[in-house]
């Protein structure tokens, strides 16, 4: 979840929303690669989630990256919720989720040192409490209660709200993991055909991804249960976007449904305030009831783009949000996979070529379909293994294109192996997953954190 945004001045003219977005165009020399991935921190002994204060703890965590490693603190009142460093921070999501939202580079090979030096660091932090962290995209056997609820305002206000909207909302807040990228635009154009992409073939990443077949200690039907908790959170504001699509999409249409996501809160003097299920066109006319006269700033606006949820979604940059959270070397494949495929004008155009003619219903179908079944949905009468198979040769051939080397190699294209090898074998994470619950493991799913922790 995003930190507060700051530094935007007063709203004078509805046209500073599409020109905040605007402002995220650059050109191709400066595009840049955001990874994000997040993880379940747990008690080694126990196999419990970690409680935010403690020995072995979420705070003794952020503690020990602050004290040995050089992160400096982020403080919501006199609480450490989160660090930062070198562009990059660290901070938690609603259950205690540990997440590295990590700085703009400009190649795989940098997120990926980025990335192992991040996990080097929790590791040897967490050993020396006791602690240990866990990549899948769903918490295995935590019931909704067991997670505890960390002391971040935003969150509070969230709970509350979600309660009212859907059926999975805590599930998501505190039972969920993902791994997401964040890729620049170079006009309003390239950010149309890129979210296009994003969306028609993020349910391709989910069953890619998918490593999240079990809930509450048992198979939960799902390969992903990660996707179907996404498809019951708040319809406001998820889901695969049908107006994207349509002629006449770009920044302004972008501002127009955003203006009709109802609110979370309004960050003030460095407190949250619950203005949930209000509206931001209000608040523009200063008629918000939580804070009647007042008008909102740029960083409201920035703060409100947060709290919008769909499979693929635009700030001044397009955020890739359909991937379960995974073990170590996934963390590298998903960037390059995106990467490959919207970095490349080759690359892109035949995206696009490949998923141009899916009706909304046949897109909408598909992503169920993907966190159920995986690689064995189907789409257009095409299974999706081979779909997947197609995707991960275009984002290849783009990341060929771009050439960009690092020691030994003479592209990023390694990267995507581990994709490869998924649908070689037809077998998700989550069907190995299943494989050895049902045989080797015999119904123990603690053997997961022995197997699967970082």
């Amino acid at each position: 979840m995003s930190i507060p945004q700051q530094g935007g001045g007063p709203i004078e003219r509805r046209e500073q929303l599409s020109e905040y977005l605007a402002s995220g165009c650059k050109p191709r020399e400066q595009w840049r690669i955001g990874t994000e991935h997040e993880k379940f921190g747990y008690v080694v002994s126990t196999l419990a989630p970690l409680p935010y204060e403690g020995e072995c703890s979420v705070k003794a965590v952020l503690e020990g990256l602050r004290d040995q490693f050089g992160w400096r603190p982020m403080l919501e009142g006199d609480r450490l919720l989160g660090l930062s460093k070198n562009g990059a921070t660290v901070s938690l999501e609603p259950g205690g989720q540990l997440e590295l939202s990590g700085a703009p580079v400009e190649t795989i090979h940098d997120t990926c040192e980025e990335t192992n030096q991040h996990l080097a660091e929790v590791r040897a932090v967490a050993d020396d409490i006791g602690a240990g962290y866990l990549g899948l995209g769903v918490a295995p056997d935590w019931t909704r209660e067991q997670a505890e609820q960390m002391p971040k305002g935003r969150y509070g206000i969230m709970r509350r709200y979600m309660a009212k909207v859907g059926t999975h909302g805590f599930d998501m807040m505190h039972r969920s993991c993902t791994i997401q990228v964040n890729l620049d635009f170079a006009s309003e154009a390239d950010m149309v055909l890129k979210m296009r992409v994003a969306l028609a073939l993020q349910p391709v990443a989910t069953a890619l991804f998918a490593n999240s077949p079990f809930v509450d200690g048992k198979p939960s039907g799902y390969l992903s249960y990660r996707g179907r908790i996404w498809r019951d959170v708040d319809a406001d504001r998820t889901g695969m976007l049908p107006f994207v699509f349509e002629d006449g999409f770009g920044f302004e249409r972008w501002v127009d449904y955003a203006l009709d996501v109802p609110m979370y809160f309004i960050y003030r003097n460095g407190e949250y305030i619950d203005v949930s299920g209000q509206s931001f066109r209000d608040f523009l006319d200063g008629k918000l009831p939580g804070l009647p006269g007042e008008t909102p700033t740029l960083s409201d606006w920035a703060d409100h783009l947060t709290t919008i949820f769909p499979e693929a979604r635009i700030k001044k940059f397009i955020e890739m949000r359909g991937a379960d959270g995974g073990p170590w070397r996934r963390i590298c494949a998903l960037p390059a996979l995106w990467v490959g495929l919207m970095y490349d004008q080759t690359a892109l155009d035949a995206a696009w070529d490949l998923a141009k003619d899916w009706s909304t219903e046949q897109r909408e179908t598909l992503r169920r379909d993907a966190a159920e079944k995986g690689l064995r949905a189907e789409i257009g009468g095409r299974n999706l293994r081979d779909i997947a198979r197609q995707v991960i040769e275009i984002a290849e051939a783009g990341l060929k294109s771009r050439a960009r080397a690092w020691a030994f190699d003479a592209d990023e294209a390694h990267f995507l192996n581990d994709l490869r090898r998924v649908v070689d074998s037809g077998e998700t994470l989550a069907d190995e997953l299943l494989r050895k619950f049902h045989g080797d493991w015999g119904g123990d799913l603690s053997r997961v954190y022995r197997e699967y922790s970082y």
